[in-house]
This record gives C-alpha cells, structure tokens and sequence, in this order.
C-alpha cells in the first residue's frame, strides 16, 4: 500500500516536473525566458522548449509577435489658421526587440501603448500645425502621414517596437467650426452673388444709359426738324402777312387792333381799368358822334355786327391828288379829329341815308 502512495507520489512529481519544464512558442507569438528576473534567452521561431521545472527558478513571458494596432478618435488638433479640427488616425507597430521591449515596457503593451499613443498625437498635432485644413484634403496628406511616422518612429524605436505605417482615417470640422465656416462659405457666396447682380445692374444702367441718350438725341433732333419747319412756316406765314398787310398798313393797324378787341373785351369776365384818352381805344375815339362815346357792348361780350343792311354817308366832292412818291391814289382830306384813323375819309355832316342791301349769299360790301 505504502508503494503505491510512494509510486503515485513520484509519476505526479514527474508529470509536473514534466510539465513545468516544456513550453510552447507558436507562430503568433514570442518568448522571453526569465531566471530569478533576469532575461536568460529569447525564443522569436515557433516550436516546443525547454527549461528549469518550475517557475520559481525559470519564467517565461510570451510577448506579441503579430501586428498590433493604435487607433486615436476624435483627437482634436489645430491648423495653421487658428481653426480647430476633430482627426481619427491609427498607426500599425511590431515588437521586434522583445529583449529591450522587456526592459524598457515590461514586457506590458499597456505601458508600451500609452507612450505610443502620447508620441503619435504630439506628431500629428505637428503635423497639421504646420499646414492649412486643406492640405488634409489634397495631395499632401500622404507626406503628413509620412511625416508623423518618421517623428515618432525613433522615439517608439527605444521600446523594442517599429512603427510599420500611419494612417489618417477622418478630419473633421468639429461643431463650432463647422458652424462658422458654414456661415463664411455662405457669406462668400451672398458676396459673389451680390457682385454678380451689381455687375448686371451696372450693365442693365449702362444700357439704358445709353437707350435714354440715343431716345433724347431722336427726340432732340426731331424737335430741332420741328422747330426748323415750323420757323420756316412762321417765316412763311409773316412773309405772306407781311406782304399783305404792307399793301395797306393803315388797315393792318386796324385788324390787330379789332382783334385786341376781341381778346380784351370777350367773355372772359376780366375787369379793366383804362382811361378814355388811352391809346386802346383809338377807334372808339373816332367813331365817336359829336363828341359822345358809343354804347357799351352787351354783358356777355361784343354783339355781331349786322349783315342784312348797311347805312352809307353821301360822298362829298373830294379833291383827289397825284402823289407818286407814297401811293398811286392819295386822298386829299382835311384836318379832322387827332383820334380819327388816317384810313377814314372826312365826310362832311349830312344826314345818312339808309340803303337796303342786295339780297345775295355773299355779305354786303361798300366800294
């Protein structure tokens, strides 16, 4: 009985001694053998090793062979201009001395991945620094990610790490930004549009500066032809009245004056206020009768003259003289009233006698 507890006792130990002694390094992986705390060797191939039973004498940390990843979201960076903008990159490592990863990190990816993490946004935060919010969107952002790798690829070096590649996922307008370029790309677009329509009215006036200017010259030089042949008419008109009323001047004073008459004295209710002795009223002077003035005309203006009959003076004996140096018929005629038209033969005083007139379409007229 005791052998058998003493046998079972000795295959366990062996198993463990066994066991605690054989370790395994697969493809994906590396290891790190430790004696008392200290580095001992280094197993980076895959395959089945083997060291001191235990861990008491000998340890093994396994340390990451495959390729890790470091992601940064919403890190807030700032450009050139002052603006502020949201980025997500990433950066794609490799521990490739798990020796100085050991003694630099402790052999922890924690520990490794915050002086990562540290390193690669103080790089972008630089890089973005150096260039406007465009860049990010052009060509250049390949060299900005070029650049923040070489920045931080010596540092992430003194781990036992090589930085394979950095990439910049997204960069972003954070809100506020957002905000005011969408009010300065809005004003940029009212400016442009404003210009365009002051550019359009500043042709539409040059137009119709022009449209005016060409309407007053046609207007201007059409009045100029109307003033031109309504001179020419006038000029016409007082040629034929001059040559008319040059046949007999006394007669011409005469129908201006009835037709002053007829403006001055029609019903047009104006009051006037004239002496007897005025100049206007020649021709009621002269026809005055021993020394009295005529009726008043009727209140609503001159009555018409009558048509029907005529009343002729007798026609005294008149001497009548050659004068060929103002007319081919001068009458001789005594001096009479200084108001009597030069035109109106003296008559001597005799009594009228009245004449019927002839019936006829045409008025009556005396020679």
């Amino acid at each position: 009985m005791n052998r058998l507890v003493i046998l079972g006792v000795v295959v366990i130990a062996a198993i463990y001694v066994l066991i605690s002694s054989i370790f395994v390094v697969n493809e994906r992986e590396q290891a790190i053998v430790l004696r008392f705390g200290q580095i001992t060797d280094v197993k980076t191939e895959p395959g089945i090793y083997f060291k001191l039973p235990t861990t008491v004498v000998d340890s093994v940390q396994i340390i990451e062979d495959r390729l890790l990843r470091y992601d940064v979201a919403n890190m807030t960076v700032q450009v050139r201009g002052g603006k502020f903008y949201e980025v997500d990159a990433f950066l794609t490592y490799r521990i490739t001395n798990p020796r100085l990863f050991r003694q630099q990190a402790l052999g922890d990816l924690g520990v490794a991945e915050n002086r990562i993490g540290s390193l690669f946004v103080a790089a972008l935060r630089q890089v973005y620094g150096l260039r406007e919010f465009d860049a990010a969107l052009s060509g250049e952002r390949a060299a900005m990610m070029r650049e923040a790798r070489d920045l931080i690829i010596q540092n992430v070096a003194e781990l036992g790490i090589t930085i394979v590649d950095v990439r910049i996922l997204r960069t972003d307008l954070t809100q506020d930004v957002s905000q005011q370029t969408f009010e300065l790309m809005k004003a940029e677009r009212l400016a442009e549009a404003a210009f365009l329509r002051a550019r359009g009215q500043e042709a539409a006036q040059s137009l119709r500066a022009i449209a005016d200017r060409q309407a007053v010259e046609i207007v201007a030089a059409a009045r100029r032809d109307s003033e031109i042949l309504r001179g020419e008419g006038d000029a016409t008109r007082n040629g034929i009245f001059a040559q008319a009323f040059g046949q007999d001047p006394e007669f011409f004073e005469f129908y201006r004056s009835m037709q002053a008459y007829r403006t001055a004295l029609g019903s047009t209710g104006t009051t006037m206020l004239l002496s007897p002795d005025s100049e206007f009223f020649n021709y009621f002077r002269a026809d005055a009768q021993n020394g009295e003035a005529p009726a008043p005309a009727a209140p609503n203006g001159i009555e018409p003259l009558p048509s029907s009959s005529l009343i002729v003076p007798e026609t005294p004996d008149i001497a009548v003289e050659t004068d060929l140096s103002n007319s081919p018929i001068a009458v001789d005629t005594p001096v009479a009233d200084p108001a009597a038209t030069p035109t109106d033969p003296v008559v001597t005083p005799t009594e009228p006698t009245p004449v019927e007139a002839a019936p006829s379409s045409e008025p009556a007229t005396a020679q």
